[in-house]
């Protein structure tokens, strides 16, 4: 009895340690992966104009892009349409309010249909992206980087009518410093998507 009781014991540690020791190899094994998939958007994003904006924006979803082209391009996209939704919706307020010059209420509705397009290419751009598929890869990626850089042209038409000195003021510093983001991050978007047709042309 004595002895069965020893020999259950001794499986019962057994099978603890080998869980154990799984559990901390898995557990040694993520770090690793995350510092893999960290230096992996760091170099990627090196690539891009805008290479602090792009780490900043990207690092945050290591996780989700491992080391992999696509999913970087994806959440590059991801990140970017949703960036552009809230800046669209912001200006969209911003527009209603008081107090503000007829060139600034002209500049105003010009910027939030302008980003209203770009949100629409981007949608475009994020929904073929999920549907791509190695038959019609070519076609599908060239319709995509034609709505980024759509999108990428709409926004930097947005802020060509707050160039100059018609328009000055608060108005003007938050309204550019919201959209030259937008257009950055659009910008590096684009770069990753094109790094990620390249490596398939």
């Amino acid at each position: 009895m004595e002895g069965s009781f020893s020999s259950h014991f001794f499986a019962a540690l057994i099978i603890f340690l080998s869980f154990t020791s799984c559990a901390n190899l898995s557990s040694a094994a993520r770090p690793a992966a995350e510092k893999a998939s960290t230096e992996f958007i760091r170099t990627s994003c090196g690539t891009t104009t805008y290479p602090k904006l792009c780490y900043t924006s990207l690092s945050a979803h290591a996780s989700v892009i491992q080391t992999s082209p696509k999913l970087l391009a994806d959440t590059a996209l991801a990140v970017t349409l949703s960036t552009a939704r809230s800046t669209s919706s912001l200006m969209s307020k911003m527009v209603q309010s008081h107090g503000l010059k007829p060139r600034e209420v002209a500049a105003m509705h010009d910027c939030v249909e302008e980003l209203s397009d770009s949100v629409d290419q981007l949608r475009k751009a994020m929904g073929e992206m999920t549907q791509i598929k190695g038959s019609n890869f070519g076609l599908m990626m060239n319709d995509i980087q034609t709505w980024v850089s759509t999108a990428l042209t709409d926004e930097d038409t947005c802020t060509d009518g707050f160039a100059g000195n018609a328009m000055n003021g608060n108005l003007k510093t938050a309204v550019r410093a919201r959209v030259v983001n937008m257009a950055h991050m659009t910008s590096n978007a684009l770069g990753l998507i094109n790094s990620y047709a390249s490596l398939h042309n």
